[in-house]
């Protein structure tokens, strides 16, 4: 018997990087193609992205690439994907007008096949028609997805909230989700970001009178970060400049890059006059004067933290800004955040975020609203999707509690394989679905081996042995330690001192005419065990052996 296979290559047990696919005999629909940003360990990496091995292999054929909304999440990584695997792009108009920025930086615009669609539009795909069902998110232009295939249908509902009354766009298309339930959905697979948290999202309109009273109480300068894809959210600060008669300054690449694509798009409206240049900031009053940064999320780079560390070109914190950080820390990125909340602190500001105010709500549906999209659809099956492993937990729990037999429920990771047909759900073996590392240029060459290497010389530093060998392997100079990252050069030069006669020692023993990767090996444990005993530290040794 034929059956669909479920494949995702990212998203399922972490927050960031969701890409996922539906083969049907060789043939692959493809569902987003997100990022996730480096966690703290991590040295050195600037993004990581999806490990796409499994779309290029031999035999099979990517019908095309389908982008729920305009998220870095669900389309960072598109540009990296396309560059190997150059197929037809759907996406609604603001989706793919946050796309080719990023496509044009890649050089890859010109090549890529885009193809708008609007909700409500069904799009046929080799085996897979997929109609486009508005969802509302914190970004304008997100959709659910109805994936008809051979076997059933699949309800994959995005990122998504419900708000009936939604201050930008119109709310989640619910009645669509109930139509399809009448209808018979084999599969759904749901966001599972907030299924710890109880009750309801909130509604952007709960924010209303927390801005109005910090813009009404600001004597100075209020700077407001937020996500840079938040559209709604930036549209009601520039509402807000607007009614208590503030200039806008626009700080950050990515959010000046989206304010202007939701501009030429109609998603934002900007009142003539309103924004003024960076780099004139200082010609406006600081009370009539409010900066709009990306950064929320502490990235070392951003606006935001190089404004509250002082290292801003055109404007940098001062005692008596108000500091308003509408968002919440993605797991992983709270120490970050942290820390920018206490150096805009020890410069005099005053901060307003999500746990000492009311500044921010959720664009991911809590309990209470998954358990409503559950009830609306009504799946014969159910997977969990975007989330670290305890949320995809939680939400499956939701599902249980509603009826579903827990045989109905399957918890999966990535590159775990699901089989469906019309009357059974089952896991068929795995497929490679790893993290590929961005490191400036490079993507994929730096491993895991290359990121315990780095956790190791920052933890400990190194130590550099030079010495040289004539052809017979005679010791003719050196050896010589250098050390950096490990200690202090009074504190150290005892131990390097001991370690080096240790070298002299272990070489005086060796006989005949070793090679020089034996050497090598020598020198390397000689002046490893010694540190080791000395200081119980672990720096990286490096011999370097010259042969004359």
């Amino acid at each position: 018997m034929k059956s669909l296979r479920y494949v995702p290559l990212g998203g399922l047990g972490e927050v960031g990087r969701n890409i996922w696919a539906l083969e049907w005999e060789s043939q692959l629909l493809v569902v987003d193609a997100g990022l996730m940003f480096p966690q703290e360990e991590m040295h050195g990496v600037d993004l990581v992205i999806p490990d796409v091995a499994y779309l290029l292999e031999a035999g099979k054929k990517v019908l095309g690439i389908v982008l729920t909304h305009g998220h870095e999440d669900h389309i960072g990584a598109l540009p990296y994907v396309l560059k190997r695997l150059n197929v037809p792009v759907y996406g609604t108009r603001l989706t793919l007008g946050l796309v080719k920025p990023k496509l044009k930086e890649h050089r890859i615009l010109r090549e890529a096949n885009l193809r708008e669609v609007r909700m409500g539009d069904r799009v046929q795909l080799g085996p897979f028609s997929v109609e486009f069902i508005r969802v509302y998110h914190s970004i304008p232009d997100a959709a659910a997805l109805a994936i008809k295939t051979p076997v059933g249908k699949i309800v994959y509902t995005g990122d998504f909230k419900l708000d009936d009354d939604p201050p930008m766009g119109a709310p989640t298309d619910l009645k669509r989700f109930r139509q399809l339930g009448q209808e018979g959905v084999l599969l759904l697979l749901s966001d599972s970001t907030n299924a710890e948290r109880a009750g309801h999202s909130g509604s952007e309109r709960d924010l209303v009178s927390s801005f109005e009273r910090i813009f009404r109480e600001a004597p100075g300068r209020i700077v407001a970060a937020t996500f840079a894809s938040n559209i709604q959210r930036i549209q009601r600060f520039l509402d807000l400049a607007v009614e208590f008669g503030r200039r806008v300054a626009v700080a950050g690449r990515s959010l000046q890059e989206n304010v202007k694509t939701a501009q030429e798009l109609g998603h934002l409206k900007v009142k003539p006059g309103l924004l003024v240049k960076l780099e004139k900031v200082e010609e406006v009053p600081p009370s009539k004067l409010l900066i709009l940064t990306a950064g929320s999320q502490g990235e070392p780079l951003s606006a935001l933290s190089r404004f509250a560390g002082q290292r801003h070109p055109f404007v940098n914190v001062r005692k008596g800004d108000r500091v308003l950080i509408s968002a919440t820390p993605i797991p992983g990125n709270e120490r970050l955040v942290h820390q920018i909340i206490n150096n805009l602190y020890k410069h005099g500001a005053e901060v307003y975020y999500s746990q000492v105010d009311q500044v921010h709500v959720s664009g991911h549906a809590y309990q209470a609203e998954l358990r409503t999209v559950l009830e609306a659809v009504e799946p014969k099956y159910f997977i969990p999707v975007h989330g670290e492993y305890r949320q995809l937990i939680h939400h499956a729990r939701i599902a249980t509690t509603l009826g579903m037999s827990e045989d109905r429920v399957l918890i999966v990771e990535d590159g775990e394989v699901v089989e469906l047909t019309a009357d059974s759900i089952q896991r068929d073996g795995t497929v490679p679905a790893g993290n590929v590392f961005v490191d400036g240029l490079g993507i994929g060459d730096v491993e895991d081996v290359v990121l315990r290497d780095r956790g190791r010389l920052a933890q400990d530093g190194m130590v550099i042995v030079t010495l040289a060998v004539d052809r017979g392997g005679v010791l003719r100079s050196g050896p010589e330690l250098i050390s950096r990252g490990f200690a202090e050069p009074g504190v150290s030069g005892e131990v390097l001192e001991e370690a080096r006669q240790a070298v002299l020692r272990d070489l005086q023993k060796s006989t005949g005419e070793p090679e020089t990767a034996l050497i090598k090996e020598t020198v390397h444990d000689a002046v490893a065990a010694v540190i080791r005993r000395r200081t119980k530290r672990h720096p990286m040794v490096i011999p370097v052996v010259t042969e004359l």
